[in-house]
């Protein structure tokens, strides 16, 4: 049912700062800006995925709702989408395995600097049956805009992103059986905690729980998101260079791979970067 991971969206307060954050951030200009009922979103769209920034504008019901939400939580991530090729095939799926999708609808966007167009078509799977995590299903009916390098080293794609759960059993049997897919790691560690990798297309959907007391048993929580790069040393140089907080380069968890934190200008979100090791 599931192809890949269509978009993650994160909510901003000021749209144009989030949009500069990012465009230094990710070494790219954005690919796409539009005005909707209630929100201004800006989209960045890599490899294997697009980032989506939403921030409310006017007084409507959405944008009182993005409000609302920062609010409670702060800036950071609000949802994410799952790519379909068969938009209906994939809501008899979600009503079968009793995930109460919404009505699908078709969607409609233009972008405010070239006045293009881009269809698709979407539902959601109930919340509440998702562990608290919104998420989205979406048939596209045209490709997006790539987002063009402003940089010798930018961000390539994503690698994976982050949920934390405090049932990883209930999250695996959500994940794998009910949405498909397929578990490539389930792995614990006394520091770490329990780590469930869930492949999505070339990227990962990381569920993991802490060794902490006070995990929600009952609701999920988009976490982060890891970023892939081709050189993590000269994207940490450029980084440095815009006077963006980053951490000393280090060995990954998974072989073969470092990494290094970024520590602020996303907008709310934990983020790490991610080099993997040339095949040989």
């Amino acid at each position: 049912m599931i192809s890949g991971l269509d978009h993650v969206v994160v909510l901003v307060e000021d749209i144009k700062a989030a949009a500069k954050a990012y465009e230094r951030l990710l070494g790219r200009n954005p690919s796409w800006r539009s005005d909707g009922d209630g929100s201004k979103t800006v989209l960045f769209t890599l490899d294997n995925t697009s980032l989506e920034l939403m921030a409310p504008a006017g007084d409507t019901p959405t944008a009182d709702r993005i409000r609302e939400i920062i609010g409670r939580s702060g800036e950071g991530l609000a949802s994410f989408c799952f790519g379909v090729s068969d938009i209906a095939r994939a809501y008899r799926r979600l009503d079968r395995v009793a995930l109460k999708p919404d009505p699908v609808v078709e969607v409609e966007s233009h972008d405010t600097d070239s006045g293009s167009t881009l269809h698709w078509k979407r539902t959601r799977a109930a919340t509440d049956l998702t562990r608290g995590v919104r998420i989205f299903f979406l048939e596209r009916d045209d490709e997006r805009p790539h987002s063009a390098a402003t940089s010798t080293s930018p961000i390539l794609g994503l690698d994976h992103v982050v949920i934390s759960t405090g049932d990883p059993e209930r999250a695996a049997a959500l994940y794998g059986a009910r949405l498909g897919l397929d578990m490539a790691l389930d792995r614990s560690h006394h520091d770490w905690g329990q780590l469930m990798f869930f492949r999505c297309g070339d990227l990962i959907v990381e569920v993991v729980k802490r060794p902490v007391a006070d995990a929600d048993p009952a609701h999920d929580k988009l976490w982060g998101l890891s970023w892939r790069v081709a050189d993590i040393e000269a994207t940490r140089a450029r980084l440095v260079a815009a006077g963006i907080g980053v951490s000393e380069v280090r060995t990954g968890r998974k072989p073969g791979t470092r990494v290094m934190s970024v520590r602020d200008g996303t907008c709310g979100v934990h983020t790490l970067l991610l080099e993997r090791a040339a095949a040989e």
